[in-house]
């Protein structure tokens, strides 16, 4: 099914000057990627852009949060008694020339850099750029102009960008959600498009999740707090079938009902939050599956000594850790028929390999569903990674915040200021 938005597809780029945002926002160390997939998703876009022939093609990106991090990094720095060089913090971690080196060998062909978004300086570069010729623009996010909240000095920074294009595409799913000035504003200044990786997350998310989900539709929902996947919760409940809870979200569930959590993560101020969820759910007739059992420990640590639950509840001292056997075994049941999967947060506390096995055992159950399973962005995109069965889910999305957003019901400011077909 076809999005109502206007993709590369609809546009001649032969001889045309594009500029185009993607989300090369990569973890990176001391310079060095260390996780492609954000580029490689732009991959396609990119090179169909380049097979048609244009003028040349101009990428923008953020790479981390400059100044958010350099803060942090500094106080750091002065707590522990050492000395911050910022000029080589941010090299290490926010300037883009690793980054379109690795694109560089990607592409098989050369990618120039440029020191900042627009100014002087990168004016001569674009002026000199010859057909065919792809350039990298400065972290956008060194231009305090990408973020500012009023409207009019994002403009001034979308508007210079945008002098040097006739078309923007947006390719930059991931940070759709952000009304910045290189994924919102510039669809003011120029014919403004979907890329490939954009309209499949569309596709995807706000079809096939959220506006017709083939039923069964069952949802899994993780992580830590309930307060950060209310609004998800609520949304989906007008949807599914059921919803499955796991991870430390499930424990102020479990506190709602009644029951013993022992030490486990809990919030307080969620209580009532949980047994207004609950009791929605039960209106509409839909399933709220929690632990049966659990994986708890002494203590939060990666060697931690631990037990399996022999019930629903956390015992005095203990805290919960992961789902246990039994509950694997209900959501393995609740899943066998569904037809739709959206998942979203891990099941326990993944990153220590002892408290893994529920959220990878989930990954490798999705794995083997006849159903469209959707990935919604996050940790649950680094649990199926590390369960090696990326390849087998229907779509895994690139961005955790926007997919989230857009599950929610909001508006992205980055989709909607694209052209409609």
């Amino acid at each position: 099914m076809s999005i109502s938005k206007k993709t590369v597809r609809d546009i001649d780029f032969k001889g045309k000057r594009v500029i185009m945002r993607v989300d090369f926002n990569v973890p990176m160390k001391d310079g060095v990627v260390q996780d492609d997939t954000r580029i490689k998703a732009a991959l396609p876009t990119i090179q169909y852009v380049l097979e048609k022939g244009p003028k040349y093609l101009i990428l923008m990106s953020h790479l981390g949060d400059p100044k958010k991090d350099t803060q942090k990094a500094k106080e750091k720095a002065e707590k522990d008694g050492k000395t911050f060089d910022e000029k080589k913090f941010m090299e290490g971690k926010h300037m883009m020339p690793p980054v379109a080196a690795y694109l560089e060998k990607l592409l098989g062909k050369p990618v120039k850099i440029a020191p900042a978004c627009f100014g002087p300086e990168v004016d001569a570069i674009v002026n000199g750029l010859g057909a065919g010729d792809v350039l990298m623009l400065g972290n956008t996010r060194m231009h305090k102009e990408e973020t500012a909240k009023e409207a009019g000095d994002r403009e001034t920074m979308a508007k210079a960008m945008a002098a040097y294009a006739d078309v923007y595409v947006n390719d930059a799913f991931g940070t759709a959600h952000r009304a910045h000035a290189s994924t919102e504003t510039m669809a003011k200044f120029l014919p403004a498009v979907a890329g490939f990786l954009m309209e499949k997350e569309l596709e995807f998310l706000d079809d096939k999740i959220v506006k017709s989900p083939v039923k069964p539709f069952i949802a899994v929902v993780g992580g830590a707090k309930v307060s950060s996947k209310i609004a998800v919760l609520e949304s989906l409940l007008g949807k599914v079938s059921g919803i499955i809870i796991g991870g430390g979200m499930a424990y102020t569930f479990l506190k709602a009902m009644g029951k013993g959590i022992g030490k486990s993560l809990v919030e307080e101020d969620m209580l009532d939050t949980a047994k207004d969820i609950m009791q929605k759910a039960s209106a509409k007739g839909v399933k709220i599956l929690l632990p049966l059992d659990h994986v708890e420990a002494k203590e939060f640590s990666a060697e931690a000594e631990s037990k399996t639950t022999t019930s629903d509840g956390i015992d005095d001292g203990w805290m919960g850790m992961d789902i246990g056997p039994k509950t694997l075994a209900q959501f393995e049941q609740e899943l066998a028929g569904a037809k739709t999967v959206f998942w979203n947060g891990p099941m326990g506390v993944f990153e220590f390999p002892k408290f893994a096995e529920g959220t990878t055992k989930i990954a490798r159950l999705l794995a083997g569903l006849s159903a469209t399973t959707v990935i919604g962005g996050g940790d649950s995109v680094s649990a199926v990674n590390k369960a090696g069965v990326a390849d087998k889910m229907s779509h895994i999305s690139t961005g955790g915040g926007a997919s989230l957003e857009l599950v929610e019901g909001k508006v992205l400011p980055g989709v909607a200021a694209l052209n409609d077909k």
